[in-house]
């Protein structure tokens, strides 16, 4: 079977950052933190907000000199691991290798605020009545996206594996 060449999942990776980095872009220029618009009632508002901690807030509140470098940190070796992965072959296939490259954009939008900022914008608020999900933005969708991805393909092969055996 002749392999598709992996670049096309490096632009994927790119559009995704691109369209983090626009709507992020968009929302800081257009907008003053604090700020709250309603889209849908009752399920989706436009706000913006920063978060420097990790998902869902997650030591937002720690205050230490060392979270904004160890993130960086963290999320560049995370960058340079899926590059690796994408430009070696051995990311899978079609699925993991598209949601490899979703994830690979998202960490490098939200990377690319935490160098600028020590913080990354958020301002997607979904809810249902009075049940809301921790604020998000384009990259953090696009993590999920790929990750889902990602998993879809791993227990694609786990169930072929498992039926080749029986």
């Amino acid at each position: 079977m002749r392999r598709l060449p992996e670049w096309p999942y490096l632009i994927v990776a790119i559009v995704a950052m691109l369209a983090d980095r626009l709507t992020k872009f968009g929302i800081e220029r257009l907008s003053t933190p604090g700020f709250e618009h309603v889209l849908i009632p009752g399920m989706l508002n436009l706000i913006h907000t920063t978060n420097p901690g990790v998902a869902f807030g997650l030591f937002a509140e720690s205050g230490s000199p060392l979270l904004s470098p160890l993130l960086i940190l963290f999320s560049g070796s995370v960058i340079v691991f899926l590059i690796w992965l994408l430009t070696t072959g051995r990311a899978g296939g079609t699925a993991g290798k598209t949601g490899m490259a979703l994830i690979l954009g998202g960490a490098a939008g939200n990377l690319l605020d935490r160098v600028m900022r020590h913080s990354v914008t958020d301002f997607i608020d979904f809810h249902l009545g009075t049940h809301h999900w921790y604020t998000f933005n384009i990259a953090d969708s696009v993590i999920v996206a790929g990750s889902f991805l990602v998993l879809f393909e791993l227990l694609k092969d786990w169930k072929q594996a498992a039926e080749e055996k029986a």
